[in-house]
């Protein structure tokens, strides 16, 4: 019962992932201006975001929810206000933000998936300067707001408790420290009777972000989750039904690195088990096809007999669109996270998994959705793929150059475009994570990354403290846990400077 809780949260989130394929081919940007149409006519159907009438811009810590609108690009249409927030009795939904500071907004928004649209740039960069400005100075937000005829000024109280991030953030940096410690506080009260924290993006993160933290209060939350973990991979599994792979995969992350921090020898056994899943599932032979994909995914179907070795897709083996690069990359980063627990791993069945994520990277580095490059050799997209494959190289446990090279490589084209990061294929969450893990290996890229990025921290900070999933190409996720699938990547992404994981850095003895 348990195992199928946590898989049927998945099931949901791989269901959308699959559908974003089908709408991708049918609209090239995330925001639909046709009527009602995505993503503002999705609703959360619990928690505190059930109350807004649809899926819109988070604008920070103002406690109000904006609509961007097709014929007026440089204004925020108001959606919600929630009750005893700074705009609460100040705006009302319907009202438009035309300006903030005594200005006009300047920028026209061009929100969207692709090359030329990702990034926040318009009035939601705008406000968002503005907004954090305003909380290491007077603590007062003024905004330009037209209600039916009249535009007047506003002020709203948004206080200065939380200050400006710093240049380095989240590196020295005192605001980035009191969201990280809120954050791991609702992570704790979020985590469920089982050990669990919802779903396997959660039950990556969220334990992650815990034990990351250094603070021992926490090793207990880890401890809980870690059981989860093993009660809930089974040997011997077979069915195919539940998308498996993403649960193994985070499984095999999380308490390989619970054994790292704590040494505690139970968890080998368990690592086992998760490692004879994942190598019966890796793809290798063509006997392992499901021969109804011929039919349902004809264009997925291999062309020649190296297509697709060495990857994993959704269930073991080859089935629907067969192993694809996300899976792939996590199951390199399992792999060799288990050989440094000391969990012996066949080479051949490692460098087949890298051959697959080289095979479907372009010569700038960029990591495509299969085995095979698609567009230029220039061209990218959103970059979580191609942080797990950074990651996954990185962590390689043999010593050839190559492995640290195709790292870095990977590394720095999420450096040189890093206006995708909060809009990422299947779970933008997920994709978040790998993407910031894929570019802290090289400096450089990290800072490109964090700088381009920090209007998105600011606008998705909540009153409660939470953070909120942002409109973006993909659905996956968003219902009544956005805030708590957003908050648990955020504080992880809080603590990868501190270096105390094997997958942000540290160092640990060889077994």
């Amino acid at each position: 019962m348990l195992r199928t809780r946590m898989i049927g949260s998945f099931v949901r989130l791989s269901s959308s992932l699959l559908l974003a394929l089908v709408a991708a081919v049918r609209c090239t940007a995330q925001v639909d201006y046709d009527g009602d149409a995505h993503p503002w006519n999705q609703r959360a159907d619990r928690g505190p975001d059930a109350e807004v009438p649809g899926w819109f811009y988070n604008l920070g810590l103002t406690g109000m929810r904006a609509q961007l609108v097709e014929n007026e690009p440089t204004v925020l249409l108001i959606r919600h206000v929630f009750p005893q927030s700074p705009a609460d009795g100040r705006i009302e939904a319907g009202d438009v933000i035309v300006g903030v500071d005594g200005h006009p907004f300047r920028t026209p928004h061009r929100d969207g998936y692709g090359e030329e649209v990702f990034g926040g740039d318009g009035p939601i960069a705008e406000l968002a300067e503005a907004l954090e400005a305003c909380q290491s100075g007077t603590g007062t937000l003024s905004l330009e707001v037209r209600r039916g005829e009249t535009t007047n000024r506003v002020e709203l109280p948004i206080g200065t408790i939380y200050g400006s991030f710093s240049a380095t953030y989240p590196i020295d940096c005192a605001k980035s420290d009191r969201i990280l410690a809120e954050l791991l506080e609702h992570l704790v009260a979020d985590q469920r009777d089982d050990g669990s924290f919802g779903d396997p993006v959660r039950d990556t993160f969220a334990p992650l972000a815990l034990l990351a933290s250094g603070e021992e209060r926490y090793l207990d939350a880890v401890r809980r989750n870690a059981r989860f973990h093993a009660r809930t991979t089974i040997a011997g599994e077979t069915r195919l039904e539940d998308l498996p792979n993403w649960a193994y995969l985070s499984a095999a992350i999380v308490l390989s690195e619970f054994h790292l921090a704590t040494g505690e020898a139970w968890v080998l056994d368990e690592l086992r088990e998760i490692r004879d899943f994942l190598i019966r599932g890796q793809f290798m032979r063509p006997d392992q096809i499901n021969p109804r994909a011929r039919q349902s995914h004809p264009d997925s179907f291999p062309r020649t007999p190296q297509d697709a070795i060495g990857g994993w897709g959704h269930n073991p083996g080859f089935e629907g669109y067969g192993p694809i690069q996300m899976i792939t990359a996590q199951g390199a980063i399992a792999l060799s996270l288990m050989h440094r627990c000391g969990i012996e791993v066949d080479r051949k069945r490692l460098d087949a998994a890298y051959r697959f994520i080289r095979r479907g990277t372009g010569p700038n580095g960029y990591v495509w959705y299969s085995d095979e490059p698609g567009g230029g050799a220039d061209d990218w997209a959103d970059m979580g793929r191609t942080g797990a494959a950074a990651l996954a190289n990185a962590l390689s446990p043999y010593a050839d150059q190559a492995y640290r090279d195709q790292a870095l490589l990977h590394a720095r084209v999420i450096g040189r475009h890093p206006q995708s990061f909060p809009d990422t294929h299947g779970s933008p969450p997920m994709g978040m994570a790998y993407t910031a893990l894929g570019a802290h290996l090289d400096p450089e890229s990290y800072r490109s990354l964090m700088d381009a990025n920090r209007w998105w921290f600011t606008m998705a900070h909540c009153n409660d403290g939470r953070f909120f999933y942002q409109p973006n190409r993909d659905n996956a996720g968003y219902d009544g846990d956005a805030r708590s699938v957003a908050s648990s990547v955020v504080a992880f992404l809080m603590v990868i400077p501190k270096k105390n994981l094997a997958i942000t850095g540290r160092e640990f003895p060889e077994k």
